[in-house]
């Protein structure tokens, strides 16, 4: 059993390695193996393995919360033994390997020849010469690691990952009473603090409230999460979705509003199946009809319950704070249940009805897919693309011309087609009618060279007369404008590619073949009997199935439809006259446009996993009643169960019960379908429970603007036609993530990152690995390897979850997509370290003992940086305000960010050092207060960004009073009417006077002096701006590290100093005799700038070559432009320093 084993160190390594691409011990989803594992584990914690760590902090929440862990059989010993056992064999195998090949059995060498030889005597020489060069460098290398241990010994002690070891049972508080680590650890930082936030109920709209229905003065905010794909893993992209949601939910929370944010999860018909499919293939060499459809879904069902966890995990560590109680899945009975009677409803109102019509087939599927599963790939000209099913890539992108011989006649007609072998389905010809070429063959016929068929020559003022040769062969079952001209002219719709992508039909010798080798043969066929003319490029969108990689191929199937007319007009209605509000409004032309031109909607899918359609076809058993056709729409019927769709066949068709069968459709929904219900089918509609009536219609709707029509406009039709009212009031639409190169994300290019190797970090051969487990072709493996080694050569640094949400908001600006440079994230997560150290010294600072005041009140005796650092909080709070308000999330994160690391950080902390550790108690006290408030305001501020930071930090703040609310998630979030201490004139003042400090800095970097102290002088034109620094001179002394400041009026400074111009009434004098070797100081300035010019000389001379503006690359000449000025700006600086010295000798 678990507790009478403990995992030593060996099996710990070996633990950690086994966990690497893992979440869990076995399989996908938490067991009673990891449980075992993670007691067993408990009994001797050693934190410093990042991967056992992330496993045990989520293990926990299951261990101890759940009791329904699947049963497995497992037996920790034998595991432990054997994980070592794998370990170590992977260590020695190499090994291993030199030793069979030395022990090995070995044929005599052939005899050498005298060329050889002397070849490998070189060789040996060689490698004997650098074995003696590699050899000094060892000992200089030796020597080198000797001089510097101590700072060795700190590197190393830098590097090691801090970890959370208090035993803190999970849901309980986080322990915070031990002193702060020494730096910021997002493994320390983040654990426990989930945990405790979801057993606390924080998340629950109930929290603080006697119901989630009960009535809120500060109103209520409810928003749905985008239901992800039960089949995979997050992205970046679901990371800027979640972190935006979670910031916008916080904040409302924060505001006191009954806020609930709805987690869920979509069946995701098509890529589910796809996925298991293939699982079953791999494991079992068995197809789904293998198994049939009971047995198949029960797989699916396995998988799922296997699988669905995982996106949870990810979820919950991105802290976003779901009211997980309430998580749906849209095959689960309510759910399932509210899909049913929306068709029933739907299909009785007949805005859900049957036709036959030309859907988009996926022939490796078996199934019509949504336009959004279809990928519309531009190619200018002759491409071959690879082709599920063909051993040779296709080729796409020319047009073929041939020609159609008058029947009757000598005279031909040539048309042109990008799918030569649909010739074989051509039903007719068309032609301009005012066409002159062509008037003469009105109502005559053309010869079918292939098939022995007439088709008729047709007129249609849809022809393009300048187009080519004015004539189009018409192929009404397999295109969608030729489909429309058949409905015209009444013409055969000859069906001639079966669901496989076969030819089929009256095709003679081409029945049978694949759609693709027919295009051959039809072309070979064509020649042979004088009929082919010419091809040429022709650029053309090609259609791709996103899901199975094969050519989208237009069929004539009947489906069923939602008739979108109305419904969309209502929603292009709503956003005119702003019952809907859609941000940004550059979204509302394209939304426009889609719903006023938008087509009816397919809604079923060829699937075995979905929501079947509760539609049944009639089949009566009486002779008044003819035998229906399962086109006819007349003989379907729907019902929420089977005995309703009984009842209604016999009052349709008149006749008793008993003489009616029925056959329920084979097919699944749309998996939009059911998503566009999600509003409100998670509350329970259709029945009206306490929540639906509440909850909705809901405040906001977030997502990405590129499900704007897919998912936002069918959720508004069908609330707006199902519930009388629409699902939600505003609509936000984020940008799309791309990488840093502008491209967007894609497996193959080897830049789509899963968030949690951001907060974990992971090298690059762990990236390269996640490639080879994937499902991408093996020939676009090394592709994606060559990409992921070009942008992360090092792998990508652990950054923790705080600073991947704040890089993810500070980047989302309205209505630009994001190009994400995922190392730039590791820029914030230094800015975490820098919070971290702030608050640590504030902490020092504020003393053990110190007890903030009650209120927030001043007392009148602040001093002018005291008001300067509120009147700053002031403004950030202002900023903040604005940003939530109007969706401007850059104004927010840039606003906390400056406020902390620029004017916190950099000014008051520094100001505030002298006074922290002086004598003045008055001051001190004062000073303390005023510190309390900007990290108690500040924290909170910058908590919907970064919860996990945020709440560490603030956890360790004394309270101004005991009542104050136990988590920073529920305490309120400032507003500007509570921050009145703006003063933009002090303001401007600060201001100035930190002018005068960086000028003193730039100086002294340019002096090179960094310990050293020096007097300072500022030499003032009149009396306003020397009252100005007078103010300031104790806050210019302590920032600039002078040793006295001393302002003047138009009076010279002393001899011996360097001087800058700080405006046109102020200079800055540095007194810098005695404190420099002047001679040397000039020698070596001298030299660092004729370095500089022989630099710019270079630079200058490739320029005026004759062939610099053609040969070299317009990025290149730009930063060897810029480099240039910089070069230059260099070169003046020191050349004034230089005059500036010379003056002193």
């Amino acid at each position: 059993m678990a507790s009478q084993n403990s995992i030593d160190i060996k099996q710990l390594v070996a633990l950690n390695n086994y966990l690497s691409d893992r979440s869990y011990i076995e399989g996908f989803q938490a067991s009673e193996a990891d449980k075992i594992v993670y007691e067993a584990f408990a009994k001797s914690p050693d934190l410093q393995y990042p991967h056992v760590l992330r496993w045990y902090n989520h293990i926990a929440s299951y261990a101890h919360r759940r009791k329904d862990l699947p049963r497995i059989n497992f037996n920790i010993d034998t595991f432990l033994a054997q994980l070592q056992a794998d370990h170590k064999t992977q260590n020695s195998s190499m090994s291993d390997s030199k030793e069979e090949n030395a022990s090995g059995d070995t044929e005599e060498a052939p005899k050498k020849s005298e060329a050889q030889l002397k070849k490998e005597e070189k060789k040996r020489q060689k490698l004997e010469q650098f074995k003696a060069k590699q050899e000094k460098l060892q000992a200089q290398k030796a020597k080198q690691e000797a001089d510097g241990e101590q700072k060795k010994k700190k590197e190393k002690k830098d590097k090691e990952v801090i970890t959370y070891d208090v035993d803190t049972p999970v849901g309980q508080k986080k322990d915070v009473h031990g002193p702060m680590p020494a730096a910021y650890s997002p493994q320390y930082v983040e654990a426990a603090w989930n945990a405790w936030w979801e057993k606390s109920s924080f998340f629950k709209p109930e929290y603080g409230r006697s119901s989630p229905h009960e009535p809120n003065p500060k109103g209520k905010f409810m928003m749905v999460i985008p239901p992800p794909n039960v089949t995979g893993s997050l992205h970046l992209g679901h990371a800027l979705t979640n972190a935006v949601e979670d910031v916008i939910t916080r904040w409302h929370r924060m505001r006191g509003a009954t806020v609930l944010w709805n987690p869920g999860c979509d069946h995701a018909g098509i890529a589910t199946q796809v996925v298991v499919e293939k699982k079953l293939w791999r494991e079992q060499k068995l197809s789904r009809h293998d198994l049939g459809r009971e047995k198949f879904v029960e797989e699916v069902w396995k998988w799922k319950d296997q699988k669905g966890d995982r996106i949870y995990h990810q979820l919950r560590k991105l802290g976003g704070s779901y009211d997980w109680d309430r998580a749906c899945f849209t095959m689960e009975p309510k759910l399932y249940r509210a899909v049913t009677e929306a068709f029933v409803r739907m299909h009785d109102d007949g805005i859900i009805y049957r036709s036959t019509r030309l859907v988009n087939w996926s022939c490796t599927l078996n199934s019509a897919i949504s336009d959004i599963e279809v990928d519309k790939k531009e190619i200018t000209g002759r491409t071959h693309l690879p082709v599920p099913g063909y051993q040779h890539k296709v080729e796409f992108g020319v047009l073929v011309s041939f020609a159609y011989p008058v029947d009757g006649s000598d005279e031909e007609i040539v048309v042109a087609t990008t799918r030569i072998e649909t010739m074989l389905g051509d039903t007719a010809v068309a032609v301009h009618p005012e066409d002159g070429r062509y008037k003469h063959l009105h109502g005559k016929y053309v010869q079918h060279p292939l098939c022995d068929r007439k088709l008729p020559i047709v007129c249609d003022e849809f022809v393009e007369m300048e187009f080519g040769t004015g004539a189009v062969k018409i192929t009404p079952a397999h295109d969608h404008n030729d489909y429309e001209v058949g409905k015209r002219h009444d013409l055969p719709f000859l069906t001639i590619i079966d669901d496989s992508g076969n030819i089929t039909g009256d095709c003679g010798k081409f029945t049978g073949m694949k759609r693709f080798d027919a295009r051959k043969a039809v072309l070979q066929a064509l020649t042979e009997k004088g009929l082919y003319r010419d091809t040429k490029d022709n650029p053309m969108v090609v259609p791709i199935c996103s899901r199975s990689k094969d050519i989208i191929e237009p069929l004539l199937k009947p489906q069923w439809y939602v008739d979108c007319r109305d419904m969309a007009h209502q929603a292009v209605e709503d956003v005119r006259t702003g019952k809907l509000k859609i941000i940004p409004d550059m979204h509302i032309k394209t939304w426009n446009q889609w719903l006023e031109n938008c087509r009816d909607w397919c809604i079923s899918r060829q699937l075995w996993w979905g929501h079947r359609i509760p539609a049944y076809f009639v089949s009566v058993d009486d002779p008044s009643v003819p035998q229906g056709e399962e086109t006819d729409g007349r003989y379907w019927v729907s019902g929420r169960d089977q005995n309703e769709a009984l009842q209604k066949a016999a009052e349709r068709f008149q006749v008793s019960a008993d003489k009616i069968s029925l056959k329920q459709d084979e097919d699944v929904l749309d998996t939009w379908f059911s998503s566009g219900l999600f509003p409100f089918s998670i509350f329970g509609w259709p029945d009206k429970t306490p929540d639906l009536e509440f909850f909705y219609p809901g405040t906001l709707l977030e997502t990405g603007h590129d499900i704007l029509f897919f998912w936002v406009a069918r959720m508004v039709m069908m609330g707006t036609k199902l519930m009388g009212q629409l699902p939600f009031k505003e609509v936000y639409l984020h940008a799309m993530v791309r990488d840093a190169h502008g491209r967007k994300m894609s497996k193959s290019l080897g830049n789509v990152i899963d968030p949690l190797d951001v907060i974990y970090g992971i090298s690059l051969e762990g990236l390269h690995k996640q490639l080879e487990d994937s499902n991408l072709d093996p020939r676009e493996i090394e592709k994606a390897r060559q990409g992921q080694k070009a942008d992360y050569p090092s792998g990508i640094p652990e950054c923790g979850t705080d600073a991947l949400r704040f890089a993810l908001c500070a980047y989302t600006s309205q209505g630009r997509d994001i190009n994400l440079d995922v190392l730039r994230v590791q820029g914030y997560r230094h800015f975490c370290n820098k919070l971290w150290n702030a608050t640590k010294f504030a902490l020092n600072g504020l003393g053990d003992k110190f007890k903030p005041n009650t209120t927030i009140q001043l007392s009148g005796k602040e001093k002018l940086m005291d008001r300067w650092i509120l009147s700053r909080l002031s403004a950030a709070v202002e900023l903040c305000d604005q940003g939530f308000v109007n969706y401007d999330f850059p104004t927010a994160t840039t606003a906390c960010y400056n406020f902390w690391l620029y004017e916190l950080c950099d000014v008051y902390l520094e100001y505030l050092k002298p006074i922290l550790y002086g004598e003045d108690n008055s001051a001190i006290s004062i000073s303390r207060n005023v510190l309390y408030t900007c990290l108690d305001v500040g924290l909170r501020l910058i908590h919907p960004f970064m919860p996990f930071v945020s709440e560490e930090l603030f956890q360790r703040l004394p309270r101004r009073t005991e009542n104050e609310p136990p988590s920073l998630c529920v305490t309120s979030y400032p507003e500007t009417k509570e921050f009145q201490w703006r003063d933009t004139e002090l303001e401007a003042a600060v201001e100035f006077s930190q002018s005068v400090v960086r000028a003193v800095r730039s100086m002294r970097a340019d002096y090179n002096l960094t310990k050293t102290k020096a007097d300072l002088y500022l030499r003032c034109s009149d009396e306003s701006t020397a009252n100005v620094l007078r103010n300031y001179e104790d806050v210019i002394q302590t920032l600039s590290t002078s040793s006295a400041v001393k302002v003047l009026i138009n009076d010279p400074a002393p001899e011996g100093c360097a001087f800058t111009t700080v405006s046109a009434k102020c200079e800055v004098h540095m007194m810098l005799k005695g404190i420099i070797d002047v001679a040397k100081e000039i020698q070596k300035l001298a030299g660092k700038k004729d370095k500089l010019i022989t630099q710019l000389n270079k630079l200058q001379e490739a320029s005026k070559k004759a062939d610099y503006e053609t040969k070299v690359p317009e990025d290149v000449r730009k930063q060897n432009s810029e480099k240039m000025e910089h070069l230059g700006i260099e070169i003046d600086k020191l050349s004034d320093a230089v005059e500036m010295l010379k003056k002193m000798e």
